[in-house]
């Protein structure tokens, strides 16, 4: 019987079909009644906070917001929240209950300031302290890592980014995903037999850039928490400021550079990394970069760059879950770990 995680991986297509079919109208009366702000500030933690980071690049290049990730500390442990003025407050979180997320929101209401929330419960304490509430429609995710979450949470930012920019032609495009994902699944089997290549693996890198910055920083944390692997995450150019050192050979080094902006200084850093002997797992729809790699991960060709995050993290997923069934790990209940985590 297959685990829950794979169930829940399995599931994505429908999960985001359902979504979009549920919720496009919602966003668009929700962008309708919101009054006018300057710039967002999203509060988020674990995978949340990763399709948080995602905001960032695709509402920064299609609606121009400037977008800051809250420090919810300063609320909860050194009780000095900051201005808020002509601020947009988001908050993020699967189960809506870490209370160091709602004191966000709480504190952007009595700043008088529009909150809104994106969870897979509204029945949640961070659904209850916001102006809106958007559901991710995700059904229960039983897994203790978040898969069919952690996407249905991008797709929420992707419907926002293109419905504030009024674009129907990149809604029509959004539709197109679930379709994408399924393709990628079909790949599970061949994915399976990768994994057990790297069934000794205890470090690796992983890199993305640009709307795959995200990309790279949840498919380390799934290795991290499914695999124990030390999976470390950069950008390519932060990756080049040092860190880059840390290459030895035979070293794993995943690269996320599907087609688009990052595209040609992906290309580059791979080159680099194969004079110095790495072990590459690359993440690519173009052939030129897949035969670089010792172990390839074709992603389905023509998707537009600001939708490739949903798509590329899914040979992730399905990488961490295999690698756990090589590794004799339990893929539903990682050690130490917790499906709701409360932070305050």
């Amino acid at each position: 019987m297959s685990s829950l995680l794979e169930q829940e991986i399995q599931s994505q297509p429908e999960v985001i079909t359902q979504l979009i079919d549920k919720e496009i109208h919602h966003i668009e009366q929700i962008i309708k009644q919101l009054p006018s702000f300057d710039y967002i500030i999203i509060a988020a933690r674990g995978s949340s906070d990763h399709a948080a980071t995602y905001a960032k690049y695709a509402w920064g290049t299609m609606a121009g917001y400037p977008i800051a990730l809250a420090a919810p500390s300063l609320q909860t442990l050194y009780q000095r929240p900051p201005r808020m003025n002509n601020a947009l407050i988001i908050g993020i979180s699967q189960s809506g209950q870490s209370p160091d997320i709602v004191s966000v929101l709480a504190e952007g209401k009595r700043q008088g300031r529009p909150t809104i929330a994106i969870t897979n419960d509204v029945n949640s304490a961070l659904a209850a302290t916001a102006d809106h509430v958007i559901e991710l429609h995700a059904g229960q995710e039983r897994s203790v890592a978040a898969t069919k979450t952690y996407t249905a949470q991008v797709a929420v930012m992707m419907l926002f980014a293109a419905l504030m920019n009024g674009d129907k032609e990149r809604i029509t495009e959004l539709q197109r995903v679930p379709g994408w994902i399924a393709q990628v699944l079909e790949s599970s089997s061949a994915i399976a037999r990768y994994a057990e290549r790297y069934r000794y693996m205890d470090e690796c890198i992983v890199v993305g850039r640009g709307y795959n910055y995200a990309t790279s920083f949840e498919l380390a944390l799934k290795l991290k928490e499914l695999t124990y692997v030390m999976a470390t995450a950069y950008s390519s150019a932060d990756f080049r400021h040092g860190p880059i050192a840390t290459v030895k050979e035979g070293l794993p080094t995943i690269l996320i550079m599907p087609q688009g902006a990052p595209y040609a200084d992906m290309l580059e850093l791979a080159h680099e990394l194969q004079e110095r002997k790495a072990e590459l797992l690359v993440l690519s729809e173009s052939q030129e970069a897949l035969a670089l790699a010792q172990t390839p991960f074709a992603l389905p060709a023509d998707i537009p760059e600001w939708l490739t995050p949903i798509v590329s993290i899914i040979p992730g997923q399905l990488l961490g879950l295999h690698l756990t069934i090589a590794k004799h790990l339990e893929p539903d209940a990682p050690r130490g770990l917790k499906k709701i985590t409360l932070t305050n």
